[in-house]
């Protein structure tokens, strides 16, 4: 089979597509025919070596969407997907035409989405579930997202609306304010984030009770536009990891920072998620993701020099030669 390898990591330059045997299943896996795989910055910083775990040579790659071409007879051919911590750091991934998965690691496809938007979904998705959930985001909430456009801030824009939150998109272009909305969402332009508490209290006068900064340059900003007892919840740091916290505006909020990584949720329990998150896509409740950009599998070394670069946009590797 072909796949995407790294051998050491530190630098993108470790990439290879490579012949390698397909894997086989050992008791209690399945084999799944990769059709489309979803690549995350994660992925492109695992082979880059910010994650000092990582085992080598490794297979890279998260998400994915297929076919299970091996194991218990009645699942055979089924159509799944789903997502991992391990997937490309200490188990062999996605960015292959095949893999291997623990049985329960696997999900039902949703027959509402096609294979590359299923691969889409995984890790944008599986952490703004996280954040949600761990946040306690329910019907009424007021619900903040800064970097509402990203794949992991539209995904929390979506899932807060089915829980029934009053959710707003914090955006920093006229553009993409206009997309959002263009999608029947409200968002708000902020260039700085020192604007952000004015913004945010010109439309709850109370605060929010969440806000979810996918882009991790708001903390400080976001403590001020809390309301009492608000949760602000993190999935990235700014560069060099440490920013200021106004940890006297926080405490008389009774305010709450939660750290969201979804490297701490292997496959089996990501896709009792997306079985819920499913659901949602079933039901109508979910919009189909778009707006990503396919790429078929002997172009992947140069989609990851693309999303290193800053390359907007979600991409989704197709894996038919």
């Amino acid at each position: 089979m072909l796949a995407l390898t790294f051998g050491r990591t530190g630098d993108l330059s470790a990439l290879e597509l490579l012949e390698v045997p397909a894997p086989e299943p050992k008791p209690g896996e399945v084999v799944v025919r990769i059709v489309a795989a979803g690549l995350n910055p994660s992925d492109v910083k695992n082979v880059r070596g910010s994650f000092p775990y990582t085992t080598v040579p490794r297979i890279a790659g998260r998400d994915f969407a297929g076919i299970v071409a091996r194991g218990p007879a009645d699942f055979v051919g089924a159509a799944v997907w789903g997502t991992g911590g391990e997937l490309g750091f200490t188990r062999d991934g996605t960015h292959a035409e095949y893999v291997a998965l623990p049985l329960e690691g696997v999900s039902r496809k949703p027959d509402a989405l096609g294979f590359e938007q299923a691969a889409s979904v995984g890790v944008p998705y599986t952490t703004a579930w996280s954040a949600l959930e761990r946040c306690d985001v329910s019907a009424g909430d007021r619900v903040v997202v800064i970097g509402a456009t990203g794949a992991v801030g539209a995904a929390a824009m979506d899932l807060a609306a089915w829980r029934g939150a009053h959710v707003v998109g914090v955006v920093r272009r006229h553009e993409q304010r206009l997309a959002l909305e263009a999608k029947g969402r409200q968002g708000v332009t902020v260039e700085r984030p020192a604007a952000l508490a004015d913004a945010v209290l010109r439309i709850f006068e109370d605060g929010a009770n969440v806000i979810v900064d996918t882009t991790g340059a708001y903390l400080d900003a976001a403590v001020h536009a809390l309301a009492a007892e608000g949760r602000v919840a993190v999935i990235t740091a700014a560069d060099g990891g440490t920013v200021a916290l106004p940890v006297r505006s926080l405490y008389r909020r009774g305010g709450v920072v939660v750290g969201i990584n979804s490297l701490l949720y292997d496959s089996v329990t990501c896709a009792k998620v997306l079985d819920r998150i499913g659901a949602g896509f079933t039901l109508g409740a979910l919009p189909a993701p778009s707006g990503f950009t396919v790429t078929p599998l002997s172009g992947a070394v140069a989609a990851y020099r693309d999303v290193a670069a800053g390359g907007a946009g979600k991409r989704v590797l197709v894996m038919a030669r």
